[in-house]
């Protein structure tokens, strides 16, 4: 397959698969910052549309709720269609509703939009394929750091400039300017984004699965391990729904709560039958040796970020409750002091990548599990004795060893089945929205300790699953041309 010539990572270059990287990484960026515009501004929010608390936790959930299948969905449509169309379709789409969010005027029309809103956290899988055509494997791993880790840092950037925004327009409307801003801006990035990319270099072939709606597995073993891994991400949904149900947060009436377990039970049926469909024949032929892979390589990967990805967004979701609590600072200074646990997104995720670039990706992912658990443990231990100081030092410690464990799982994803990268990315991601849903679920029936232990916990059985069953990517993968050429793809 045809390269772009540079050796190494440039990054003041903008030239080839440098200009990709800086362009697609903006991209997840203003994919971030419209997905978390309403976080820092809920306060102004709550305000102006007299919202209780329990319609302000309703937005929180329904903000990451459509994501989980999102991902799944996107993940099809970018191994059909491209990252280039998906990528600028789903931000001019994501900044059309943005918009309609920032002049909603009930509750209703807000939680509406905001669950279609959460659509727009699938954009990160779209990246991941459009990296892995761009990059040769002895890169690959940095640059998925690098658009991970500076595209995930929108979040942040959205909670520290979005206020300012909305002082700046003034008035009890400027949350709605600053909000409906950041939709602009994904709209003119979807058309600059469009027009500036192709899918891969030019002369190389942009493979597409034989087959649409579920990933190709090669064996019957993963074709039962494949069933039994999207079972979870029905039961977070599920969960979801029973936060929102009568029972709770009282959102979904009793009934609807009813229908809709039906009809997740209905998908996870139909999904099964669709995944048969597509893989019928390997319970009657043998899939040829050179077109293999073992979906327990996913399945692993799938847990690496349910850990990594979701223990993040659970921690970044309480962490600032927890500063307050423990230390009694102001909410002003205990997110500010909080906000060190994503910040270090910008080196992290990428330094993740580059260590599995050189020293080999199933080692570094080990390795950064065990730091990962040390790291949670050690939080566990934090108490009102502790210097605040050094409290903030592990959190950031911790932080790194996360982040740098989702560098590392998304080094690997690319190197598995390229046909199917964005599918395999999109089900990794939306286990990063399990885990998210399980841990903070946790979290609202045990202490701040507990919960960090448990996600200690459940990382070491995540190292043992890693050490035992992940195989390190060797020799080639295989795709074949549309003339019936046979590519080699190097993956080690």
């Amino acid at each position: 397959m045809s390269r772009p010539p540079s050796a190494n990572l440039n990054l003041l270059s903008f030239t080839e698969n440098i200009r990709v990287l800086h362009l697609s990484w903006i991209a997840f960026f203003i994919s971030f910052v419209v997905w978390f515009n309403h976080a820092p501004l809920m306060g102004f929010i709550r305000t102006a549309l007299d919202l209780s608390d329990q319609e302000v936790k309703t937005l929180l959930i329904l903000n990451v709720a459509l994501t989980i299948p999102a991902r799944i969905i996107i993940g099809m449509l970018v191994d059909k269609f491209g990252p280039r169309l998906i990528y600028a379709s789903l931000l001019a789409l994501s900044g059309i509703v943005c918009i309609f969010f920032a002049m909603a005027e009930s509750f209703q029309a807000l939680a509406i939009t905001r669950f279609l809103l959460g659509f727009v956290g699938a954009g990160f899988v779209i990246g991941i394929r459009m990296i892995g055509e761009w990059f040769p494997a002895k890169q690959v791993g940095l640059a998925e750091g690098i658009y991970g880790g500076w595209g995930n840092f929108g979040s942040a950037a959205a909670a520290m400039s979005l206020p300012t925004v909305a002082l700046f327009f003034g008035g009890e409307n400027g949350w709605r300017y600053a909000i409906a801003s950041t939709g602009v801006i994904a709209i003119l990035y979807a058309g600059v984004y469009y027009l500036s990319v192709s899918n891969t270099p030019k002369g190389s072939t942009y493979f597409q699965p034989k087959k649409a709606g579920a990933l190709e597995i090669t064996s019957r073993s993963d074709f039962y391990l494949y069933t039994f891994m999207k079972a979870p991400l029905f039961l977070a949904l599920a969960l979801l729904t029973w936060k929102l149900g009568a029972r709770n947060l009282g959102f979904l009436p009793g009934h609807m709560e009813a229908a809709v377990y039906v009809a997740l039970l209905g998908l996870y049926l139909y999904q099964i039958y669709h995944i048969y469909e597509v893989n019928k024949s390997v319970f009657t032929e043998t899939v040829p040796t050179i077109h293999q892979y073992n979906f327990k390589q996913v399945a692993v990967l799938d847990l690496a970020y349910l850990v990594t990805f979701g223990s993040e967004l659970a921690v970044v979701s309480m962490l600032p409750l927890f500063f307050m609590d423990v230390f009694d600072l102001s909410p002003v200074k205990a997110g500010l002091l909080a906000s060190g646990f994503a910040f270090m997104n910008l080196a992290a995720r990428p330094g993740g990548g580059l260590l599995s670039d050189r020293f080999g990706r199933r080692k570094t992912l080990i390795l950064l599990l065990i730091g990962l658990a040390a790291g949670y443990a050690v939080m566990a231990q934090i108490d009102a004795g502790w210097w605040l100081s050094a409290a903030v030092v592990a959190s950031m410690a911790c932080s790194f060893f996360v982040q740098a464990g989702e560098g590392a799982v998304f080094a690997m994803v690319p190197l598995i089945k390229r046909r199917q990268t964005g599918q395999i990315a999109g089900m990794v991601g939306a286990y990063g929205n399990v885990g998210a849903v399980i841990f903070l679920t946790v979290l609202s029936f045990v202490s701040a300790h507990i919960f960090f232990l448990v996600i200690a916990s459940t990382a070491i059985v995540t190292m043992v699953a890693t050490y035992f069953l992940l195989e390190e990517p060797e020799g080639h993968m295989v795709e074949i041309l549309p003339d019936g050429t046979v590519q080699m793809i190097e993956v080690a």
